[in-house]
């Protein structure tokens, strides 16, 4: 995948970006990078008690083995190798996570996070759906990215969110 960079005086340059789902080993990379870019942009949305939420669900040893086992996916964008963003998925078609390092913001990552994702769902899965609780500072791009709200903002366990869904069209 190429995303474009620029550079100074409007010299753009291409950056090849690579998806692909994600090994054992970079487990805590993506959980890392998970809490950093959550700590960024989303925490001073979540109450004392969501941050703590959220910090207990990306350190859960459970989630963890769910991983090992294949029930919880987890997918990387890399650039030379370095995660740069990620995206897991509970349940086939449940976003769990998705994040992107604040410096690779806007290029691209997030939406082909979500394209490589929604044809593994498709083809691999079977379904033509996919479903988020989007974060207040992720709802916007969710909407550009063609989810629709199924229900109103919630909260739980300090942690609010927006339920989400979008169709996943074949293509021909």
């Amino acid at each position: 995948m190429e995303f474009r960079q620029r550079h100074g005086r409007n010299i753009i340059k291409p950056v090849r970006i690579s998806i692909r789902p994600a090994y054992r080993d970079e487990w805590d990379d993506a959980m890392a990078l998970a809490w950093r870019t959550f700590m960024q942009f989303e925490a001073c949305d979540f109450t004392p008690e969501g941050v703590g939420s959220f910090q207990d669900f990306i350190t859960d040893t459970v989630l963890y083995r769910m991983f090992v086992l294949g029930s919880y996916q987890l997918f990387g964008a890399y650039d030379n190798n370095k995660m740069i963003g990620m995206l897991s998925l509970r349940g086939e078609t449940h976003i769990s996570l998705l994040f992107v390092d604040g410096s690779y913001h806007r290029r691209g990552i997030g939406r082909g996070l979500i394209e490589y994702v929604s044809r593994y769902v498709l083809t691999e899965e079977g379904h033509d759906s996919i479903t988020v609780n989007a974060a207040p500072y992720a709802r916007g791009f969710y909407h550009r990215m063609g989810f629709v709200d199924t229900d109103g903002e919630q909260a739980c366990d300090g942690i609010r969110y927006t339920p989400m869904k979008r169709s996943i069209v074949k293509c021909q």
